[in-house]
């Protein structure tokens, strides 16, 4: 894994949303829209944010939403051209951010060029041996889809072409600049597909860093048989804000514990939202408690994402309909001056956070301890390998809480908490507020 990793913070975006590109592919006779300008306005945001990277979704040519993609080695023509992205990479690296861009290698489009050909000439084709098939209800061969989606088909990835083909695609964008890869429903890819696919490229980019996107699943497990270098932390993002939501942090203690047990095996890629899920701001109603879910995220082990707006309190939920994502994804104004005044605050906190997390870089291992737990109120402490200290305390409650700890030196604390009853050195956290302490 690639040192640099230790020290990134990054920042979510899903192109064909944040640029207001259009739901479906353009015909061949339609002009390129040159919209990658729009998000390069917004990258001095994500820096002066406390941000050194950027996960972009889907950039390459599909026919709607970006994972059904048509092809690997095309920038989709909503959002630009060859020129247009190489200027974008050239900016970020002026700037000094990360670029990781996100491979769907499980399935492809219907419309994929090999789809169609293996449609024509059936199963036993070369091009069908790049697809699974199975029985259809009237006995005939069908390609296998993808959660049964029918516009996403199912590669083989028994196939050695399919292999060195998505080889092949990481390193022909690794070459152009970018830093490593989101590999995309990788939890439904046989951990040995990997195996075959990642030894050249690591062998060409040895500095380049994957990331797998794992919904459920024996996380520590497939990154230790695929040799992906991390897996997306949904089970912390589900106590996040299940916890804060149900009063239960008791289910929060119980992952964050996992989450420690999986830190000791990898870095695990930790967020409180992204383009898949209802907005953190939707979903913890009660506002006092949204920057409880963001002190944990920078306080623990991880390589912590913000998804693009919710450092702005965007809403939006998601919905399991044709079209539900709309509001989770949407078009960003032509610059963050256009931004409504209302957010601002809630960016401050995120800055404030992530300068904390910068530091205390140490924090990206750190062993963490569940120090006490109850339903309102949790004491976290972090611990570096050479043994610095610091205490994380939540308070969910209506009264101040005051955790049985020695005295200690108030580091941060919520932006909404009241003047401290005691002095600064003791570890009182007022209601609805969390404070760190070394």
């Amino acid at each position: 894994m690639p040192t640099w990793i230790d020290h990134a913070i990054w920042w979510h975006v899903y192109p064909l949303g944040f640029m207001g590109a259009p739901s479906a592919a353009r015909t061949p006779d339609e002009p390129v829209q040159h919209r990658f300008a729009h998000l390069t306005a917004w990258l001095d945001y994500s820096v002066e944010l406390g941000c050194n990277g950027l996960v972009l979704g889907p950039v390459f040519a599909s026919a709607s939403h970006g994972y059904d993609t048509i092809d690997h080695l095309r920038i989709d023509p909503r959002l630009g051209d060859d020129d247009d992205f190489d200027a974008f990479v050239e900016a970020a690296r002026e700037r000094g951010v990360r670029l990781v861009l996100d491979g769907v290698f499980n399935h492809v489009g219907r419309d994929h060029p090999r789809v169609v050909q293996a449609l024509a000439e059936g199963p036993d084709s070369a091009a069908g041996g790049w697809l699974r098939w199975r029985t259809g209800i009237d006995g005939v061969a069908e390609p296998e889809v993808f959660e049964g989606h029918g516009a996403l088909v199912a590669l083989n990835h028994d196939n050695p072409d399919v292999a060195d083909h998505v080889a092949d695609v990481m390193t022909h964008w690794l070459a152009r600049g970018v830093d490593g890869w989101r590999l995309d429903a990788v939890y439904a890819v046989p951990a040995a597909f990997w195996q075959r696919v990642l030894p050249p490229v690591r062998a060409a980019y040895p500095e380049a860093w994957v990331l797998g996107e794992m919904i459920h699943g024996d996380y520590a497990g497939y990154v230790a048989e695929s040799g992906v270098d991390s897996v997306t932390q949904y089970e912390l993002w589900k106590a996040l804000w299940s916890s804060i939501v149900d009063l239960n942090l008791f289910e929060l203690a119980w992952a964050l514990q996992r989450h420690d047990a999986f830190a000791a095996r990898f870095l695990p890629y930790t967020f409180v939202g992204n383009h898949d899920v209802t907005r953190l701001a939707s979903t913890v109603t009660d506002s006092r408690h949204v920057t409880h879910a963001l002190a944990v995220l920078f306080f623990v082990a991880g390589t912590p994402s913000v998804y693009a707006g919710d450092e702005q309190g965007f809403r939006g939920i998601k919905e399991e309909r044709v079209g539900g994502d709309d509001a989770i994804r949407p078009a960003f104004p032509a610059a963050p001056s256009n931004l409504a005044p209302d957010g601002w605050p809630l960016y401050r906190e995120h800055q404030r956070l992530i300068g904390f997390r910068r530091r205390y870089p140490w924090l990206a291992h750190a062993r963490l301890e569940v120090v006490h737990v109850e339903n309102e109120r949790l004491v976290l402490a972090a611990r570096s390998p050479e043994g610095e200290r610091l205490v994380l305390t939540l308070n969910l409650g209506d009264t101040p809480f005051a955790p049985a700890l020695p005295p200690t030196e108030l580091i941060l604390r919520s932006g909404e908490d009241p003047a401290p009853s005691a002095p600064l050195s003791a570890p009182v956290v007022g209601p609805h507020s969390w404070a760190i302490h070394r």
